[in-house]
């Protein structure tokens, strides 16, 4: 029976999907609008994968409780309003004629299935749900979530959990999410469901996924962009990118290679935003195993000690990587996240110095006089010039004896690869959501334990008691003075223990066509609905 209403549900939604399209087509404003970034989204499960091309491309489909609006500032979503009744206990009134674009009805039950699916094992939105106890529904158009300690910044963690059609879900077996780290094919790896302003027409991986307008959105009467059709389509190479918005075949690039940003700029027809990103891009260790997978080192772990870690935070050179590989399009740091997170600390914002007299004497007192050998894995489509700065590190821990074996992937094998921890060193760059320094410990430094928002993204499973005690504390502090001189002590410990090396902030620029205009937000997140052809 189930695997009858699956194929029901499929033919259903491609029915819609072509009457969709019809309603698009007869519209006197229609605008196809065509976006490109270095990667394709390696799912469109909701509840799935945490990165950046993924909600680039959710987001267009889906909806939270509670959005950001074009300033980063709260604003009501599928939530109409909301209150905190107790300390653990916040009630959500929702919106009430919101419907998927199937037609089922959004209400309570969607929700409460909803939260309880992002704490899966194999869901990465753990970590904006870690809190809850759980979602309780009053009644149709009303929810109360409870949690199981104090939650001061649960309203800025629901603006990324995504609202799923629980019937949708039952019909097609996605009622929990695709496990990608297991590469496992799922419905929900090809298909989606939301209330959001467009719907998907057709999807190709890591060719083109072409999205309509949803002509039942529920906020279709405020609706401000004039695009009926979204056409998305990841090009890889940057210098084909950068040829197609030229030519005009694409409209939009959201990550056009920095050093063609001045030929962009003064190009005819053409036009680039630019603006800070709230997004560190660091190297990480496997401080774990006793023995690396990746190395020529037997019977011990080099990156366990400190001087190791020092030696190659010192040996590079990050003011050439500024110059020559971001072009100046990135801010150097030694802090984890970038001023406009909570808890950032101007103090503890200090690098240590490029010195490779004093990266060699670390080495030799550590016991690799002459170095040794391991493999680094990078990314080469996901953050700007990743590749690019991966290769700038290779040179320059050669200059201290650490032979490093590139291994560079795009971001569809990078991610299942690191996230099954089998790593030894690798290149990350971490966004802040929340705005709200908790994300950043918990996910990337808290002990990895099996606990929903611990270590999610630690995959070199560092692990210090000084640290979780604090990030657990931290959880816990609802007073905010009292919070940021917790989050302050991690900063110091953080600069003091070298968990990670940090490289710098990104500064994004967004490349387009003049006849586009765009809201640049320091998320990195495109919101279409926003986005009008001129």
């Amino acid at each position: 029976m189930a695997t009858k209403l699956g194929r029901m549900a499929r033919l259903a939604f491609a029915a819609g999907a072509v009457a969709l399209l019809s309603a698009a087509a007869t519209t006197a404003d229609a605008r196809t609008f065509r976006m490109s970034v270095s990667g394709d989204a390696n799912t469109m499960d909701p509840h799935s994968q945490n990165a950046g091309n993924v909600t680039l491309l959710l987001r267009q489909i889906y909806e939270p409780l509670v959005f950001r609006g074009k300033k980063l500032e709260i604003e009501p979503g599928l939530a109409a309003s909301w209150q905190q009744l107790e300390p653990t206990r916040w009630r959500f009134t929702l919106r009430p004629n919101v419907k998927f674009s199937n037609g089922n009805a959004f209400n309570a039950d969607d929700v409460v299935y909803s939260i309880q699916r992002s704490l899966h094992e194999f869901s990465q939105y753990g970590i904006f749900t870690d809190t809850i106890g759980e979602a309780v529904k009053v009644n149709d158009l009303t929810v109360d979530i409870i949690t199981k300690i104090p939650d001061p910044v649960l309203i800025d963690k629901l603006t990324q959990v995504y609202m799923m059609d629980l019937e949708w879900s039952q019909a097609n077996n996605a009622t929990r999410p695709q496990n990608v780290r297991g590469r496992e094919e799922a419905f929900t790896g090809r298909n989606a469901m939301g209330t959001g302003p467009f719907v998907v027409r057709s999807r190709e991986p890591d060719v083109r996924t072409v999205l309509a307008q949803n002509p039942n959105w529920w906020n279709n009467a405020a609706r401000e962009s004039n695009v009926t059709e979204i056409v998305f389509q990841p090009i890889a190479s940057a210098a084909t990118r950068t040829a197609a918005l030229r030519s005009g075949e694409i409209d939009f690039i959201l990550d056009p290679p920095v050093q063609d940003v001045p030929q962009l700029q003064a190009a005819q027809g053409l036009k680039v935003v630019i603006g800070p990103e709230v997004r560190t891009i660091f190297m990480s260790f496997d401080t774990s195993r006793d023995e690396l997978l990746y190395s020529s080192v037997k019977g011990r772990n080099p990156f366990k000690d400190i001087r190791v870690r020092t030696a190659m935070y010192q040996a590079i050179n990050i003011d050439a990587i500024h110059t020559r590989v971001m072009r100046g399009q990135s801010v150097n740091t030694g802090s984890l996240y970038p001023d406009a997170v909570n808890g950032y600390s101007k103090a503890e914002d200090k690098r240590y110095p490029f010195d490779l007299n004093a990266a060699r004497r670390m080495m030799r007192e550590a016991g690799y006089p002459d170095g040794f050998e391991v493999t680094l894995d990078c990314p080469n489509n996901r953050y700007i010039n990743d590749e690019a700065i991966c290769q700038a590190l290779v040179a320059m821990w050669s200059q201290i004896g650490i032979k490093v074996n590139l291994l560079a992937q795009p971001l569809a094998t990078y991610f299942p690869k690191i996230q099954r921890d089998d790593t030894s060193l690798y290149l990350l760059g971490w966004g802040v959501p929340t705005y709200d320094a908790l994300y950043s410990l918990q996910a990337l430094l808290r002990t990895k334990d099996g606990q929903p928002g611990n270590g999610t993204w630690n995959h070199g499973r560092f692990s210090d008691p000084d640290f979780d005690a604090l990030i657990d504390k931290i959880k816990l502090e609802t007073n905010a003075d009292a919070r940021r001189a917790l989050i302050a002590q991690v900063n110091k410990l953080y600069h003091d223990r070298i968990p990670h090396i940090p490289l710098h902030h990104q500064v994004i620029p967004w490349a387009m066509r003049s006849n586009i205009d765009v809201v640049h937000r320091a998320d990195n997140q495109l919101e279409v609905k926003w986005v009008k052809v001129n």
